[in-house]
């Protein structure tokens, strides 16, 4: 028996999550971007003007870049993977949230 995905690349739905994700409409590549202040006020916008999504503004753009970095894993370099991590930071910052409360 086969341990291969049987789900060719382009078929798989965590990549098609990011790219049609039906809660939020998210700028093209906002994920490859280097800024990552850019990312979260691209997040935050789209999650901010989101009819469609069932958690408040914050938890869906925190997730949906929670998933992304998830789902890219082990693909991710370590540079980007810090960008992502730091956009993760500048969401909470931009919702005025502290991670230790």
């Amino acid at each position: 028996m086969s341990t291969k995905s049987k789900s060719s690349p382009n078929t798989r739905w965590s990549g098609r999550i990011t790219k049609e994700s039906n809660a939020l409409d998210l700028e093209k590549g906002v994920f490859t971007w280097a800024d990552p202040k850019k990312i979260a006020l691209s997040l935050k916008q789209s999650a901010d003007s989101s009819t469609r999504r069932k958690a408040p503004p914050f938890r869906s753009a925190m997730s949906m870049l929670i998933f992304y970095i998830n789902r890219a894993g082990r693909n991710l370099d370590k540079g980007h993977l810090g960008v992502l991590e730091q956009a993760k930071e500048e969401l909470r910052t931009l919702y005025e949230k502290n991670r230790y409360k």
